[in-house]
């Protein structure tokens, strides 16, 4: 737009130059007319008249000369201007054919001239040499794969070999009324075998009243064991069948860390974890427990580490049944979240009283076994009679359970005193 103005402002001012000249050329030649009119009128001045005439042709051409060169300066400063205060912004409407660019050809890039020695044969520039720690990062990566696929192998291989799907289905349908405890030792078994490495033995302690099932658990995890690892490598101690008589303890323990240490390295041998299990720990000597004590302390060898100690009794009894009594509305041992509510208040109190009577039991995890009730003593004669082959007559079972002593009915609970103890010898008398 700046452009057109200028171009045209440009024009107008030369068409008053023009007009300007063209003025004063008329005026000069109506003068010089006026002139000429005169000396006509006086023939003696001829000469001076053609004189006169001369001088105002002179006079014009050099006026025009004059304002031509004007004219030429005012178009030089305007296009000056212009050229200063124009933006050079690209427009359409100033565009002409003219100011169309040319279109440049790309530059070629020029390819490096390879250098040859003058002497020799030519040859290729070298490679660079690659690094060989890539292939070392490589090797290491494959390694590091390896290991941990085996390791993951081997956790499976070692919960295999001790089928503890098996054991888990067979205590289900063997033991009644304990499933949180059941689920507990089931962890506990399944934490620690999975690996055949540890820093510690696993040691496990089950608490509850009399006839509530925990020889009856001990029996059914040996036999489990005694099929998946072998007849040497699981033990029942029965206190007072091994050991009656306090005077013999000081013996009795050291046959005992003899028997244990030579059961233990024959499991390493084997690559294998053994199984110990104390029925009546509540009958045990403190020479006993000192013995136990120091194999199950982390201070010693390897071997000692990789073994499972289960302990059994009726430690702390009336801490549960008095718990389970008072809290019978609430308290229902086949649900595990009433099973893990009911671990959590009792195992710090009964921890204190246990770890009074000896430190042995400060290395131990307490599990709890609950109060049975009349529907669960009724499946124990069910289960019984099945397995001497009576005909499982609903009758007979109520009145075989009716026989047992129970506590007084609360909160709609009627928990038995002597649990499932008396059902065999009951069954035995049909």
């Amino acid at each position: 737009m700046s452009d057109q103005e200028s171009s045209t402002s440009t024009s107008q001012t030369e068409g008053e130059l023009d007009e300007e000249v063209e003025g004063e050329v008329d005026t000069e030649m109506e003068g010089e007319g006026e002139n000429d009119s005169k000396h006509r009128d006086s023939p003696p001045l001829q000469i001076s008249s053609f004189s006169s005439t001369l001088r105002a042709v002179i006079r014009i051409k050099q006026k025009y000369h004059a304002l031509k060169k004007r004219r030429q300066e005012v178009e030089g400063a305007l296009t000056g201007a212009t050229g200063r205060t124009s933006p050079k912004i690209f427009t359409f409407d100033g565009t002409t054919p003219t100011a169309l660019s040319v279109p440049q050809k790309k530059k070629r890039k020029r390819r490096r001239r390879v250098m040859y020695p003058n002497r020799g044969k030519r040859r290729a520039p070298p490679k660079p040499a690659r690094s060989r720690a890539k292939y070392c990062l490589y090797l290491l990566f494959a390694i590091v794969f390896v290991q941990v696929y085996n390791a993951i192998e081997n956790l499976d291989d070692h919960l295999l070999r001790y089928d503890l799907e098996g054991l888990d289905k067979t205590l289900r349908r063997e033991v009644f009324g304990q499933q949180g405890a059941v689920e507990g030792l089931l962890s506990h078994l399944k934490e620690y075998l999975s690996t055949y490495v540890h820093n510690k033995p696993l040691v496990v302690s089950l608490h509850g009243p009399s006839g509530v099932g925990k020889s009856h658990l001990g029996r059914l995890l040996a036999g489990h064991f005694r099929s998946v690892v072998g007849e040497t490598l699981v033990l029942q101690y029965y206190v007072l069948h091994h050991c009656p008589q306090e005077a013999d303890a000081l013996q009795c323990a050291r046959d005992l860390s003899a028997l244990i240490s030579e059961i233990v390295e024959r499991a390493e041998e084997e690559e294998k974890i053994p199984l110990f299990i104390f029925d009546e720990a509540e009958h045990m000597h403190g020479e006993i427990l000192d013995a136990l004590l120091q194999l199950v302390s982390s201070k010693q060898s390897n071997e000692y580490l990789n073994a499972i100690y289960l302990f059994l009794s009726n430690l702390g009894h009336s801490h549960v049944t008095k718990h389970m009594l008072h809290n019978s509305s609430s308290t229902s041992m086949a649900k595990s979240g009433h099973y893990s509510h009911f671990v959590k208040e009792l195992t710090p109190i009964l921890r204190n009283t246990l770890e009074k009577l000896h430190v042995l039991w400060t290395e131990a995890d307490i599990l709890l076994l609950g109060l049975l009730e009349k529907d669960q003593v009724m499946e124990c004669f069910l289960d019984e009679m099945t397995r001497e082959g009576f005909y499982p007559d609903h009758t007979n079972i109520e009145r075989l359970a009716g026989e047992i002593e129970y506590y007084p009915e609360v909160g709609g609970h009627e928990y038995s005193q002597t649990g499932c103890k008396q059902v065999v010898a009951k069954v035995n008398l049909l």
